[in-house]
């Protein structure tokens, strides 16, 4: 198990994550395209682009200018998506698709973080409709996540209301540590991107995970510990703390099975008190 975490007293401390390629290995928005695809919210040939987009993003990552036109895509994408649609999808697919591309490595160290008392906040550009369930699966306290602007239907407008992104995201971990009474000197964050440079240099103790190019080097030339996470491991074969929770459909098959039991206990009783 990856030792990075030390114990430390009091005043309050966090452990600021970013999401993509540091706590799960691919783009998070990116990997419901197929699922998005079959709930019709976008055609095959968006599918295909957003499968082209994956694969530039796990190959490479991205640079400021291709995260640019990335949220403009992706903005565009999205203008007149149900707003519940997506999240259903999201719910319903969440288990299959993120759960086995968990970084082994990373939930192990928001178990450590945990068990030393400091909060863990997961800090990533993609949409909070996304987010949000991730950080539930994971554990995270606090979730900080771009939104979109919804319209009176319900449906994305196609704006962005807030985007984490780069500066943005070191504001808000200092805004965190204000509302939160965290010692920023005592906190950690950990990304695989040089835009988030600003929030690594916000903390502490800082850790660049699986850099790219710019963040690698950004990283030596600071003294700043580098971790490789290679071991995607799915939670629900790891500790009970990160046991996932059951399927509506299954609670409603053991509920119908306790039932039918129930019954059967019950009819058994019957015959014998008769007999």
């Amino acid at each position: 198990m990856l030792r990075d975490v030390e114990n430390h007293s009091l005043p309050r401390a966090a452990a600021f994550f970013d999401l993509d390629k540091t706590v799960i290995a691919k783009s998070s928005t990116l990997t419901f395209g197929k699922s998005f695809y079959q709930g019709g919210l976008i055609s095959r040939r968006a599918a295909l682009r957003t499968a082209y987009a994956q694969f530039v993003f796990l190959a490479g990552g991205l640079d400021h200018d291709q995260m640019e036109r990335m949220r403009e895509y992706l903005s565009t994408l999205v203008r007149g998506w149900n707003v519940q649609q997506v999240r259903q999808i999201v719910a319903e697919t969440l288990h299959d698709l993120i759960d086995p591309i968990i970084y082994d490595e990373a939930a192990s160290l928001i178990e450590e973080h945990h068990a030393a008392g400091r909060d863990v906040v997961i800090v990533s550009t993609s949409g909070a409709e996304v987010v949000e369930p991730i950080g539930e699966l994971l554990g995270a306290d606090r979730v900080v996540a771009t939104r979109m602007v919804v319209g009176a239907d319900g449906c994305f407008t196609g704006e962005v209301e807030y985007y984490a992104y780069g500066p943005t995201k070191a504001e808000a971990i200092r805004e965190l540590a204000v509302s939160e009474g965290y010692d920023l000197d005592r906190c950690y964050a950990y990304s695989d991107s040089a835009t988030d440079l600003p929030m690594l240099q916000a903390v502490g103790h800082p850790r660049a995970v699986n850099p790219d190019r710019a963040l690698r080097r950004e990283a030596l030339a600071r003294g700043w510990p580098v971790l490789e996470f290679r071991r995607p491991v799915p939670l629900k074969k790891r500790l009970p703390a990160f046991s996932v929770p059951p399927r509506p459909a299954l609670v409603a098959a053991a509920i119908t099975a306790a039932a039918a039991t129930a019954g059967l206990v019950w009819y058994a009783s019957r015959r014998r008190s008769t007999a």
